[in-house]
């Protein structure tokens, strides 16, 4: 506990209750999750590099956001499970608190950022598919690519440097597994009413903002789709936006339900359990997604470990 008039130079992160064999169960599951998770993006990043199949913006994208979950991930969770191992609270000092925070805001409002382009890369080929070569070539691509990243990247920095100048003079432990800003903001002694206002009014513009245009390029996508006169011909063209709209769904549905709130401090463990779903379990399932529900990516996958295997026998 702070006096009360000073601020916190660490924090104590008070992760999962529970007994010793709980605590051990969760830091198994979780590892689990993470090594799969590791393991399905970085083969997803090496396929796409490698396989000349490959070699379009949709896979472009998929790589990005692929190391942009390895990334987020690795961020967050290896201190969770150091944590679990712990037998007391986790000490996390003020500046990997801020580097922490910093990053997951940056690099999730990124991952939001090119899952629109992503939105409107399917629309164009789909929707537009005799000028979707000229209009989405290598140049569009990584101009797409430097601004999402850049965008993630600046637009945090003002949110981070405000939260860290408040006084944090109730408590220094944070209800979490990391730093959660709802967290930090409920053991402020100043008047976070104004602030929490300015952040959810940036949530909004991050989450509709990207949002948006994928509902209407979706909303495009259907109505063209539902015009091919063939089953198959319907089903081929929808299989392209398959994996995209599934992990749009997932990774919109939790993150609206985190950080689109008005009161940033409520619900402890509601923002625990969402908190888990947006950076345990969705980037675990997200390379099943891509794999799985694309054909293309099945098929590099097959002949890189069929060439393995040949390497091995050699």
């Amino acid at each position: 506990m702070l006096g009360n008039h000073s601020s916190a130079t660490e924090f104590y992160l008070l992760g999962f209750s529970g007994s010793r064999e709980l605590r051990h169960i969760l830091f198994a599951t979780f590892f689990f999750f993470y090594l799969v998770t590791l393991m399905g993006n970085t083969v997803i990043i090496v396929i796409v590099c490698l396989d000349k199949h490959l070699q379009s913006p949709m896979y472009f994208f998929l790589g990005h956001l692929s190391a942009l979950e390895l990334l987020v991930t690795t961020i967050i969770v290896p201190m969770m499970l150091w944590g679990l191992l712990l037998p007391g609270m986790q000490t996390i000092s003020l500046a990997a608190c801020v580097t922490q925070l910093f990053l997951y805001l940056a690099l999730g409002t990124t991952e939001f950022t090119l899952l629109g382009a992503m939105a409107v890369d399917r629309y164009m080929a789909v929707c537009n598919p005799l000028r979707y070569n000229v209009i989405m070539n290598s140049r569009t691509c990584n101009f797409v690519v430097i601004v999402s990243w850049l965008f993630g990247f600046l637009f945090e920095i003002w949110s981070v440097y405000a939260t860290f100048q408040l006084s944090y003079c109730k408590s220094n432990v944070v209800d979490n597994f990391f730093c959660d800003r709802g967290q930090l903001l409920k053991l402020s002694c100043d008047n976070t009413l104004f602030m929490e206002f300015i952040l959810f009014l940036m949530a909004i513009f991050v989450l509709f903002g990207s949002l948006i245009p994928t509902i209407v390029s979706y909303t495009y996508i259907i109505s063209t789709i539902l015009k091919i006169p063939s089953a198959s011909g319907r089903r081929k063209a929808f299989s392209t936006c398959a994996s995209h709209f599934t992990c749009v769904v997932i990774g919109y549905g939790s993150c609206l339900f985190l950080y689109v709130k008005p009161k940033q401090t409520q619900a402890t463990d509601y923002n625990r359990v969402v908190s888990l779903m947006v950076y345990v379990v969705t980037p675990f399932l997200n390379p099943f997604i891509f794999t799985l529900q694309n054909d293309k990516v099945v098929e590099a996958l097959r002949y890189r470990v069929k060439q393995c295997c040949h390497l091995f026998r050699n």
